[in-house]
């Protein structure tokens, strides 16, 4: 499934590595990757294969799963079809509360109790579904896990995942992304060892010019 969903991805541009001019995230880190799951949604055949590769992993590792809930706002359409597939409620967790109305920041009606996995598009630190994690434990739920599309497998996030006392299971995955992307000639196979030097360390510059 991991290659599967690696050659989905990259045939239709979701993830752009370009290791010779690195993207500049938020945080001001130089990064060879830009992963953009949100264009699965356009993509009817890819997006198939992810939804049902996202219910496949609900179903084997969370098979008491109740309830699917999306991070606001990557996770939402895919929480929405994945539940459809295997017939479950969904919501979804704000990023805050409204300011207006109920005020709710989770969406969806979730009773205390509720076993419920989170659907996330993307884990890199994990501090967005983290953040989420915990605000359905507030709430009362009984959070399973994350299910994700794609995983950096960056050593923060990993820790901090651990640390929130739950875990990640992703579709795809850096390591077998790269393999594919050298593969089909999408990177030279040098690059291969540089953008894993960068998941391992991203505040280190220096693969940039290894």
């Amino acid at each position: 499934m991991e290659r599967t969903i690696a050659k989905e991805l990259l045939s239709i541009g979701a993830v752009f590595l370009r290791p010779e001019q690195p993207f500049t995230w938020a945080s001001g880190i130089k990064s060879p990757i830009y992963c953009d799951n949100r264009l699965t949604l356009s993509a009817p055949a890819v997006r198939e294969k992810v939804e049902a590769g996202l219910a496949s992993l609900v179903k084997q590792y969370y098979p008491e799963c109740e309830m699917l809930m999306g991070t606001s706002t990557a996770g939402i359409a895919h929480a929405a079809i994945t539940a459809t597939i295997l017939g479950l409620p969904m919501g979804y967790v704000r990023g805050e509360a409204k300011t207006h109305g109920r005020t709710n920041r989770i969406e969806g009606k979730m009773e205390p109790g509720t076993k419920v996995v989170v659907i996330e598009d993307l884990i890199s630190t994990g501090g967005s579904a983290i953040e989420v994690v915990e605000a359905l434990r507030e709430a009362g739920a009984c959070v399973l896990g994350i299910v994700s599309i794609f995983t950096y497998g960056m050593k923060k996030g990993l820790e901090r995942i651990a640390a929130a006392g739950t875990e990640n299971h992703s579709l795809c995955n850096l390591d077998t992304l790269v393999e594919v992307a050298a593969e089909e000639g999408r990177i030279a196979p040098e690059w291969k060892e540089r953008i894993l030097a960068f998941r391992n360390n991203p505040s280190d510059e220096t693969w940039i010019n290894q």
